[in-house]
């Protein structure tokens, strides 16, 4: 009897090994629960960029058969997005515009508060991200999207009408700026702009006008909202029993802003007839604009010798350095539909959601090992890249400003997108019910003035009532 207990024990242990070896009996470390596919939306052009990260990410995670990006035409995305989702054939990742969240809550899944570590919690989007991304995505300690990419204003300055000038360094104060635009200005005996010192002023021949008198009513220290949520950049608020403490009103800015396209002012360098800033610029007409990282590509095709520069976009003396961001996020549909093959087990709402803020989780914050390496779910026995960093992988792909704090350490002396990586470090934003809706009221508030059809002080309070009608 004690040879076969023997034999019985060895046979027993023999089978155990297998069993552990092979996976069955004990809980695996990736379990293979559905195939769920993720359907990604976005209006910019880098399905490239993201496929490398879509494929590693599926090695990693066995229950997602695959990701997918779908890009739509800019000018219609938002349009386009929203009719797909009231219609019940949305995505489950779509990108929004920093500016959007306020008109997107009833829409968005938030990351699941009580979850594993590898879904993003408040403390790790703080020190993964630049400020300006929290303040745009978190809602009552809510996260709603996430950035892979942020980009902010800088001064674009042709280096060769600058030497002519005689002027060495690009203008890092506004004081400044306006001495160099004069230099750089040439008006004939008409009256006619042979040369613009800068593209300042006007609204529809300034690429991203509203934003430049956004960015400097923020450097002025204008509030643009209250606690309750209406606009108050036509007034000066005053905090405790200084005013030195308070908010000044958007007035200051948008007479600053205007009196580049007043023939009247001592400052006038730019008019309503010119070229379109962007084609301006690249014409060699004008001297200097103010724009966002994209458009150096821009410049750049437009006109492949000019000699141009980027520099930090200026200041108000005395006063905090401020910045303006627009950038995407990205974020999860509230509801979709769960994609599965058929005869698979299907997939709640829930864990459709849950699903894709791990992804996004994965997709944009710093590696810390939390995703582990894992066995290909194909059986092809393919493994997913253990160095692999998606953030790295899209920024390099695509040349844009990170968002990520340690990302924008590393860029700062990039020659191209060193000074917006930086400008992101100060950058803000204000929320908006419609910003679509802000941006025209903003643009026909410049027109006004530019027109004699108000006064400045008349003119930005007729936009803050019409903001707060909405």
């Amino acid at each position: 009897m004690n040879k076969d207990f023997k034999k019985i024990m060895l046979a027993s242990f023999f089978i155990l090994v297998v069993l552990v070896i092979s996976g069955c009996g004990c809980k695996q470390k990736n379990p293979h629960l559905y195939d769920l596919s993720l359907e990604v939306w976005g209006p910019l052009d880098q399905e490239d960029a993201l496929r490398e990260i879509f494929d590693n990410y599926n090695m990693l995670n066995p229950n997602l058969s695959k990701i997918t990006y779908r890009k739509l035409a800019v000018d219609t995305y938002r349009k386009e997005l929203l009719d797909a989702m009231a219609a019940g054939q949305g995505p489950d990742i779509f990108m929004i515009n920093n500016s959007w969240l306020p008109a997107f809550y009833d829409k968005l899944a938030s990351a699941p508060s009580q979850a594993s570590a590898k879904i993003i919690n408040e403390q790790k989007f703080r020190n993964n991200f630049v400020d300006v991304s929290a303040d745009d995505f978190i809602n009552q300690g809510k996260i709603y999207a996430v950035p892979l990419s942020v980009d902010s204003l800088a001064l674009y300055y042709n280096k060769d009408l600058f030497n002519q000038a005689g002027i060495a360094v690009p203008p890092k104060t506004w004081n400044e700026f306006i001495s160099d635009a004069i230099k750089l200005t040439s008006i004939d005996s008409f009256g006619n702009i042979l040369q613009s010192g800068a593209a300042m002023g006007t609204v529809y021949n300034i690429n991203r006008s509203t934003d430049i008198l956004t960015l400097l009513m923020l450097q002025n220290g204008t509030k643009m909202m209250d606690d309750r949520g209406q606009a108050v950049f036509d007034k000066a608020i005053y905090g405790g029993n200084s005013n030195s403490e308070g908010a000044y009103s958007g007035e200051g800015a948008l007479n600053f802003y205007t009196q580049f396209a007043n023939s009247r002012s001592f400052n006038y360098t730019w008019n309503p007839t010119l070229h379109y800033s962007i084609d301006a610029f690249a014409e060699g007409k004008t001297a200097m604009m103010i724009n966002y990282s994209w458009n150096i590509d821009t410049v750049s095709a437009k006109s492949p010798k000019l000699n141009f520069a980027v520099a930090s976009v200026p200041q108000f003396e005395n006063k905090p350095a401020v910045n303006l961001a627009n950038y995407w996020g990205f974020a999860v549909a509230k509801n979709a539909v769960s994609k599965t093959p058929p005869n698979t087990p299907t997939v709640s709402n829930e864990t459709r959601a849950k699903e894709s803020w791990m992804f996004l989780t994965y997709f944009s914050t710093k590696p810390d090992g939390t995703f582990a390496v894992a066995t290909s779910s194909s059986g092809t026995g393919q493994k997913a890249n253990p160095n692999f960093d998606p953030a790295v992988s899209f920024l390099l792909k695509t040349g844009q400003p990170a968002g990520r704090r340690d990302l924008v350490e590393l860029q700062k002396t990039d020659p191209k997108i060193g000074i917006f990586s930086t400008g992101n470090l100060i950058a803000k934003s204000w929320s908006q019910k419609d910003s679509i809706a802000v941006e025209l009221i903003f643009a026909e508030m410049i027109d006004s003035v530019n027109k004699g059809q108000a006064v400045v002080s008349d003119a930005i309070k007729t936009a803050a009532q019409r903001v707060n009608n909405l």
